[in-house]
């Protein structure tokens, strides 16, 4: 996980906390929804972490925003269980059922959907006014510093860039001191350039919460640089869950998504190397070099290797461009296409171990044929691109 990401499980809660979660920061949500819309059934069950960002990845009509609505409360379902922090929140067995506004969620939508007579200091406040004064844990200032938006205050919205009113829109949430915080793709109508100003601020928020965040997106790499836990929602159904880095990589492995095949993998800095203007990172499998990046040693990053930008070979070869060359080990191979296969590897033992998430390669058959690979076979993999997600 990148710098600045809240601590993993069971570690100090240093983050702002809200009622509850200061003495239970990492409680599990536990979800369980059968929802009939039409034709449509959302039949789901989730056991989600009680802190950090849990990603909600899947094709649209999955029922991705159905779930965030059953979880606010602004929908009901024929059979609902939910609880969050220790707390039941709905209980259709009992006949039990928080009203929406005694569940404190902070809901960000697509749209920023803010005031367009008030300016953005006035929509934030509003945001903090209707939080009863005993149950604030998050003030104005604090959330305006933890978006950056403090140049913004005296604009009104028709003022502001699509990335500025989501900023602003997350920073009204989030003063309400939320006991969960949704946002349902907050950055999906945003353009490229507005979507890399504001990935930065949500992928620090973590720092400043003990509350569980729940981010939905379509896109892959969204989730795969923001997520610590991912969900991917198939047809209103739980196709995998579990943490981001093994999930990403088993989508990879399915029908129809090996295009967005590729590993998750966290990395340590542990040097510089100004001459060839690289930086060397601690990684997985081995030591990793990517172009110099303005990171401090010991800080983590978070990388992308597509499936596409790995070949394999029987050795390793001294003379070639490619820097990153891993011993690995075959795990599993699958057919993703006519005359493709996937292959997944794993650390080699005695050569980066075991640990870490796997990592994929899309070769032909052919090729894998002529290197024999098969379960347990030993190659060397050779990483053409990886990709800083910053």
């Amino acid at each position: 996980m990148s710098e600045g990401r809240a601590a993993p499980a069971g570690g100090p809660a240093t983050a702002t906390g809200v009622s509850g979660e200061a003495d239970r920061p990492d409680t599990p949500i536990g979800a369980r929804f059968r929802a009939a819309r039409g034709v449509f059934t959302l039949d789901v069950e989730l056991r989600l972490p009680g802190r950090g960002v849990t990603g909600l990845f899947g094709p649209s009509g999955a029922g991705k925003t159905t779930l965030l609505r059953l979880m606010a409360g602004i929908e009901s379902a024929a059979e609902a269980h939910l609880e969050v922090a220790g707390e039941t929140w709905d209980d259709t067995a009992t006949g039990h059922r928080l009203a929406p506004h005694r569940r404190r969620v902070g809901y960000v939508f697509q749209e920023a959907s803010l005031f367009p007579h008030l300016d953005a200091r006035r929509n934030i406040e509003y945001g903090h006014r209707r939080t009863p004064a005993v149950e604030r844990r998050i003030g104005v200032d604090e959330a305006v510093g933890w978006l950056g938006v403090g140049t913004l205050l005296d604009r009104r919205p028709n003022g502001l860039s699509g990335g500025e009113r989501q900023r602003i829109a997350i920073a009204r949430a989030l003063v309400t001191s939320p006991r969960l915080l949704l946002l349902d793709e907050p950055i999906s109508a945003l353009d490229r350039e507005s979507r890399a100003a504001i990935v930065p601020y949500l992928e620090r928020l973590p720092e400043h919460l003990s509350i569980p965040i729940v981010y939905v997106s379509h896109s892959l790499r969204d989730i795969a640089r923001l997520a610590d836990h991912l969900v991917w929602l198939v047809e209103g159904r739980v196709r995998e869950s579990g943490p981001a880095a093994e999930v990403v990589s088993r989508i990879g492995r399915a029908g129809g998504l090996a295009e967005e095949a590729g590993a998750l993998v966290e990395a340590i800095v542990s040097a510089h190397d100004d001459a060839d203007h690289l930086t060397v990172l601690h990684g997985p499998w081995g030591p990793i070099l990517v172009r110099r990046l303005e990171r401090d040693g010991g800080d983590t990053v978070r990388l992308q290797i597509l499936s596409s930008d790995v070949s394999l070979g029987a050795r390793r070869e001294e003379d070639s461009s490619i820097l990153n060359q891993f011993h690995m080990r075959v795990t599993a191979l699958s057919e993703t296409a006519p005359g493709e296969v996937l292959v997944e590897l794993r650390g080699r033992p005695g050569a980066g171990g075991e640990a870490g998430p796997p990592l994929l390669a899309r070769v032909m058959a052919r090729s894998a044929r002529h290197l024999g690979l098969r379960e347990g076979a030993e190659v060397v993999a050779r990483v053409k691109a990886v990709a800083v997600l910053e």
